[in-house]
């Protein structure tokens, strides 16, 4: 038996942000002084480096489990299941509900019962939890359900990822602008059909990394230092990546015995632009090769970085033919890696 995508779908917020919109945002270092540079030179700058040039964001009355919900039920849709047949939904985040004018964080009960509730599945045995790994949340909701099956535990798995991370931004850091909001799920299942995973890796760096990304207080000084916003440090992160990613990498695709050269895409999380880029390129390089053309689709140009929901919605993206020059068969392989909080990383080789 193999283990392979029989559904997919994902819910993209209908707020577009511009960079044009940080326009009269009072941006400050860390020492709480404003930057000599106006606005437009800085959101010029993030867009060279990120690639970003909109990002969205979810209204006023939704929730991170209400956009879970969504992507959720176009996934079954997708597959065409009936709902009572899902043994396990898993739920990636890391902040949880965080109601539009609030501080709080609401993760009683987990956004996965939350969601179950909502598609309104009876079946006890359909086990909902939430996972908190950072952006990689997502892949690592896929490698949990990936061992429950191979187990015997479970036939069939719901993984969500999404994130409302427009409420978790302070308004006086750049960073801020990287951020979005977004949803995308999908349904693993047993399958005779061939392919499916092909391997799995996952890696916690905790020692000296534990808080390049964190809760910290806001940049601006008159600020409450009791509130929180989400923090990182942003270089520190870049080398992190560039040097632990692309061997992860490697030795996902190691395990999995396929040639390098018949990895049909790499489905990398849409941090950065120039990191990804860098960071696929390194891993190429570990083959002594150069990083093929068009094999890295991207879509943090127009969505930005919405964390845990950044690959299930590129992958539902590609295979509806939504992105240009990144079209997949039956038989093609897939790399899909991510990296963040923790610090942790992660990889799965894919065939369709």
């Amino acid at each position: 038996m193999n283990i392979k995508i029989s559904g997919s779908g994902c819910y993209i917020p209908t707020q577009v942000i511009t960079n044009n919109d940080f326009g009269q945002f009072d941006f400050r270092d860390e020492k709480g002084e404003p930057f000599k540079d106006t606005n437009e030179r800085i959101a010029k700058k993030l867009q060279l480096i990120t690639g970003i040039e909109e990002r969205r964001y979810v209204t006023t009355e939704l929730t991170t489990s209400d956009i879970g919900a969504f992507a959720a039920k176009k996934a079954l849709e997708d597959a065409n299941i009936d709902p009572e047949t899902i043994d396990q939904i898993i739920f990636a985040h890391n902040f949880g509900d965080i109601k539009h004018g609030t501080i709080q964080s609401d993760i009683v009960p987990s956004l996965a019962s939350r969601v179950k509730q909502r598609l309104q599945i009876k079946n006890p045995n359909c086990i909902a939890y939430d996972l908190l790994f950072g952006c990689p949340g997502w892949i690592q909701g896929v490698i949990n359900a990936y061992a429950m099956m191979q187990s015997g535990l479970a036939k069939r798995c719901l993984i969500i990822g999404a994130e409302t991370l427009s409420r978790t931004i302070d308004l006086h850091d750049r960073d801020s602008m990287i951020y979005a909001d977004g949803a995308g799920a999908t349904i693993f299942e047993l399958t005779n059909e061939e392919g499916g995973i092909l391997a799995v890796n996952s890696a916690s760096y905790t020692l000296e990394e534990a808080f390049y990304i964190h809760y910290g207080k806001s940049y601006h000084p008159d600020l409450d230092p009791d509130t929180k916003y989400i923090k990182m440090y942003g270089r520190k992160i870049y080398e992190f990546a560039l040097t632990c990613v692309p061997l992860a990498m490697k030795a996902c695709v190691d395990k999995s015995g396929i040639e390098i050269s018949r990895i049909k895409k790499v489905m990398i999380h849409q941090a950065n632009e120039k990191m990804d880029e860098a960071i696929v390129q390194r891993f190429y390089e570990l083959y002594d090769m150069k990083m093929p053309e068009y094999i890295m689709p991207m879509n943090i140009h127009k969505l930005g970085n919405s964390s845990v929901a950044t690959l299930p919605t590129l992958y539902n993206m590609i295979i509806n033919n939504q992105l240009e020059n990144h079209q997949l068969e039956k038989g093609d392989i897939l790399l899909f890696a991510s990296v963040g909080a923790g610090m942790n990383i992660n990889a799965f080789v894919y065939q369709l």
